[in-house]
């Protein structure tokens, strides 16, 4: 069982930028794929940006150029660094390996 912590989120006003952390316990971290999901309140958990062990990348169509995702093997971490945000990117998000296993969220509000 890969143990995902996250770390970064907070509150933030619009326009602003916060970068995400998630560390994962594993030594086999370089071949996970990893992603980042969001969940708002009353609403379904989302895929925001995915990076496959490869290093290729994914995103959502609403985070397409003011979010990018990244990975550092070395450190078993993968970081998502949000810009422009606005108070719609209000959820906790969650960090993913490989589909299966879940960090344990954090959350990030975009308000005035």
């Amino acid at each position: 069982q890969v143990q995902l912590v996250e770390s970064g989120g907070g509150l933030v006003q619009p326009g602003g930028s916060l970068t995400l952390s998630c560390t994962a316990s594993s030594s086999a971290f370089s071949i996970y794929n990893m992603a980042w999901y969001r969940q708002a309140p009353g609403k379904q958990r989302d895929l925001v940006a995915r990076i496959f062990s490869n290093g290729i990348t994914r995103y959502a169509d609403s985070v397409k150029g003011r979010f990018t995702i990244s990975r550092d093997n070395g450190r078993n971490t993968v970081y998502l660094q949000m810009n422009s945000l606005k108070p719609e990117d209000t959820a906790v998000y969650y960090c993913n390996a490989n589909d299966f296993n879940w960090g344990q969220g954090t959350q990030v509000t975009v308000s005035s």
